[in-house]
């Protein structure tokens, strides 16, 4: 069980790695990582211009069991948004927009990656 968990961890953080990547070839400017607090946890939070992205990151091998997205439930989504509240209490920053998004990273046989970056996936 220990190394299943092991291998989780490590390809969920390869998935985080290269929609970070993804996000700062796109201009935008990583200001978090994996910021947890009590009932929630957002993976990733930058910087589009003045706009404070939460982005959910999903890394799936490719299957057909359907895509990563798919992972990002009504709960999931809610459980975000607090955590992107208690963000923007913490650091001060309530006055900025916001906007939450999705990279949902896929890995083929190969081991390849490849992402879906849909911005503005879900509203607060």
């Amino acid at each position: 069980m220990a190394s299943t968990h092991s291998w989780r961890h490590k390809f969920g953080r390869a998935g985080e790695r290269f929609a970070e990547q993804l996000l700062c070839e796109a201009g935008l400017r990583i200001v978090a990582h994996r910021f947890r607090r009590r009932g929630g946890e957002v993976d990733l939070v930058a910087l589009d211009g003045a706009t404070l992205v939460f982005v959910e990151v999903k890394t799936r091998r490719a299957s057909a069991y359907g895509e990563a997205i798919q992972a990002v439930s009504v709960s999931k989504r809610q459980r975000v948004v607090s955590t992107a509240r208690r963000y923007l209490r913490e650091t001060g920053q309530a006055w900025r927009p916001v906007r939450f998004d999705v990279v949902a990273v896929t890995s083929d046989r190969g081991g390849s990656l490849s992402a879906r970056w849909i911005r503005d996936a879900f509203r607060a």
